[in-house]
């Protein structure tokens, strides 16, 4: 996209463009409809002046024959244009959606920053739904334009004045009309992300009710969606007043319009310079000319809520990413040996200051902090998720910059302590990431997902909701310790994997994990005794520095730091 183009230009050119060949089919079907309704009163002139001024009733049967064979034909034309039109419109959206998707879910990130997973799904659905429309506008636009057309030729033919009045007053008309979108098209915009907003606020609500009725915070969480969607129906209404103002001045600017044609047609009539029937075909004509400058209307606020659209659409299009994608594999055929050496050489990011860990491969390592920020920090980079402010990740003696970041995440799997459950079963769950099945049962034991299973009504099939809300807190990070611990990759990243459990269960757990990774470099980022006391040593990190290394019960009793970190 050039930089002198306004926000999203391209979206709509790409949607439209897209669509070329229904949008074409539906313009040229679209003009046709419009060319026959715009002849539907000349041909009812024609046969009034054959049957009714001279008598020909011959020809009054040929025209009306005539007017016949139109009205099927404008009809059909109607029909497919309309047709082709709601492919055109659908399609194009469906592919703005699939876009979108594949820009939030892309490896490399970015789009989703600052933005909550609600406001996403609106700007998905609502909003490409509008930049979708506009192939309709366009092949609206077209019609409404060719109707115009036959319509001042027929008048231009009946009266010079009458056809030089349409040709020069519809272009004024038109850009008046444009004008009043504009102010339409900022509260458009104003109104789609004030909804987004409030969409992404109730999701955010509905998926942590449990907790806000755990805390008693319902009232405040409902205070606050009340806030928000009150700033989106004010949003909504001024966008309505805009839209109501626009099509109301517009219908009064074409009713004069067209009052001022019929005035000139009917002076001429009674003036003698055209006939019975050519009057006949002027008022119809003038009266046809309500649709094509109603439906420019409807185009223009069409477009104006496209273009809103199109241009938050663009924005998550546009977002900067926020790592690097890296090279491609050379060889894509044979996967990476990967032997698990982990290091970080004088890591900054956020609260990280200079860390230095070095991580043998298949060892198993803890890793304590005094302030939870720092794990996120490191996460994130390990993860991939975010470039270090300085210094670097390696993995084999390789930096992780230097990888491609399919590669790297096929290596090193982050699992976060609120990883999400997806709708399925909790087989289903468990496998997501696994190419084959023989871990799985180890890694329903080794995660404590096995007495989950005994207790649900259907075993490893019973159906998990959305985000895994019909399981217990305990119950879904299990399910999701499982998950990772099946995918078995060569280095894995566990964040408080067993904070949601009881202290046997914990227990149990940790002994799982020690076990199911034996010669599996792993990383243990908890602050949990149980979990770092199956560690092969415990790197402990004091304001975003590593202050003590050592095993675990050294450390507890030789730090007094860590001791209140893990123990207090």
């Amino acid at each position: 996209m050039r930089k002198a183009d306004p926000p999203g230009r391209y979206v709509l050119w790409r949607a439209v463009g897209g669509q070329r060949r229904d949008v074409a089919l539906g313009a040229l079907l679209g003009m046709g409809h419009q060319t026959g309704e715009a002849l539907v009163p000349v041909l009812i002139g024609l046969a009034v002046e054959r049957g009714v001024v001279d008598g020909d009733i011959p020809g009054l049967l040929l025209w009306l024959g005539i007017l016949a064979a139109v009205y099927i034909g404008l009809s059909f034309s109607f029909r497919f244009s309309a047709r082709a039109g709601e492919r055109a419109s659908v399609t194009a959206a469906h592919h703005l959606r699939t876009a979108l998707v594949g820009r939030v879910l892309a490896p490399e990130g970015g789009a989703d920053e600052g933005r909550l997973p609600g406001e996403l799904t609106n700007i998905a659905t609502e909003d490409a739904k509008r930049v979708g429309a506009v192939a309709m506008a366009v092949i609206v636009a077209f019609a409404a334009a060719a109707g115009l057309v036959v319509s001042a030729v027929a008048l231009l033919r009946v009266s010079l004045a009458l056809g030089l009045l349409v040709l020069l007053g519809t272009p004024l008309l038109l850009w008046l009309g444009h004008l009043l979108s504009k102010p339409l098209e900022r509260r458009s915009e104003t109104e789609q992300e004030r909804a987004a907003r409030a969409s992404g606020v109730a999701a955010d609500l509905v998926a942590g009710l449990r907790v806000l009725k755990g805390i008693g915070a319902e009232t405040a969480a409902v205070a606050r969606y009340r806030r928000v969607s009150q700033d989106s129906l004010s949003a909504t209404l001024r966008a309505a007043r805009a839209e109501a103002w626009q099509n109301g001045v517009v219908t009064i600017l074409t009713g004069v319009f067209l009052a001022l044609v019929a005035l000139v047609g009917g002076h001429l009539a009674a003036q003698g310079d055209i006939g019975l029937g050519e009057l006949v075909s002027s008022v119809g004509l003038a009266l046809f000319l309500i649709g094509p400058l109603t439906e420019f209307a409807w185009v223009n606020t069409e477009l104006a809520q496209g273009r809103a659209s199109a241009a938050r659409i663009a924005e998550i299009l546009d977002a900067p990413a926020a790592v690097p994608p890296g090279p491609a594999p050379a060889d894509t055929t044979t996967p990476r040996a990967v032997e698990g050496r982990l290091r970080l050489r004088t890591l900054s990011y956020g609260t990280l200051r200079g860390v230095d860990v070095d991580i043998a491969p298949g060892e198993t390592v803890g890793l304590a902090t005094t302030d939870p920020a720092d794990a996120t920090a490191l996460l994130r980079c390990l993860g991939r998720r975010a470039e270090p402010d300085a210094g670097t990740v390696e993995l084999d003696g390789t930096e992780l910059t230097a990888l491609g970041l399919s590669e790297v995440r096929a290596a090193i799997l982050v699992a976060e302590h609120d990883a999400d459950l997806f709708e399925g079963t909790v087989l289903e769950n468990v496998t997501a990431a696994v190419g084959a099945l023989t871990l799985v049962p180890a890694a329903l034991t080794a995660s404590g997902t096995d007495e989950v299973v005994r207790a649900l009504p259907g075993g490893l099939d019973t159906p998990v909701t959305a985000r895994g809300r019909s399981l217990s807190g305990g119950q879904r990070q299990r399910v999701a310790l499982a998950r990772a611990l099946a995918a078995d990759p060569p280095v894995l990243v566990l964040h408080e994997p067993a904070t949601a459990v009881d202290a046997v269960t914990e227990a149990r757990v940790a002994d799982g994990i020690r076990d199911l990774r034996s010669g599996r470099t792993t990383l243990l980022v908890t602050n949990s005794p149980a979990l770092l006391a199956v560690t092969n040593r415990v790197v402990f990190l004091e304001d975003g520095h590593v202050t003590a290394t050592g095993q675990h019960e050294e450390l507890v009793h030789e730090c007094a730091a860590y001791r209140t970190a893990v123990l207090a």
